[in-house]
């Protein structure tokens, strides 16, 4: 057994974990945190996405071992002070989901998209960088039209900040 030191969502965790366990099992079963989700343990569908130190990762391609030391953001931690993140905020404006099995990971996506762009996301961007995420339910219409929403209020946030 393995010990798994990790910061997740801001707080510091310690589990115990065979080596062979997946960051998105260590995830699910040993930290009680089921928004990320197990679709295809292939790395093909995207729902296991999380942020680790920062940039967006497949949890199912990751054993917890290799990720011991990281600060992992899943989408529990996005929204703050009961305020949706904005990107939650524009799929729930914009019906970019139906059955919602997609959404954590494709939500997590989004938000590493908007924040490796900035403002500079057009449909043909978001599209490309959605292939590696699958929704059986949306057909992607309303899940772009919702990336694009949250891009540009994130932008013009961010420029008002400045």
């Amino acid at each position: 057994m393995a010990k798994v030191t990790l910061t997740v969502n801001g707080r510091k965790v310690s589990g115990e974990c065979e080596d062979r366990m997946l960051l998105v099992h260590f995830i699910r079963e040993k930290l009680g945190l089921t928004g990320t989700h197990v679709g295809c343990d292939t790395t093909q569908c995207g729902a296991c996405v999380i942020h680790m130190d920062g940039k967006s990762v497949k949890s199912c391609s990751v054993l917890a071992v290799q990720a011991s030391g990281s600060e992992i953001t899943t989408i529990e931690g996005l929204a703050a002070n009961g305020e949706l993140h904005p990107v939650q905020a524009a799929f729930k404006e914009h019906h970019g989901l139906q059955c919602g099995f997609c959404t954590p990971g494709m939500v997590m996506t989004a938000v590493d998209m908007i924040n490796r762009h900035g403002g500079a996301l057009d449909e043909k961007t978001v599209r490309a960088e959605l292939d590696g995420n699958i929704c059986r339910c949306t057909g992607y219409h309303n899940i772009v039209k919702a990336v694009l929403s949250a891009n540009a209020e994130m932008h013009a946030a961010k420029q008002a900040a400045e």
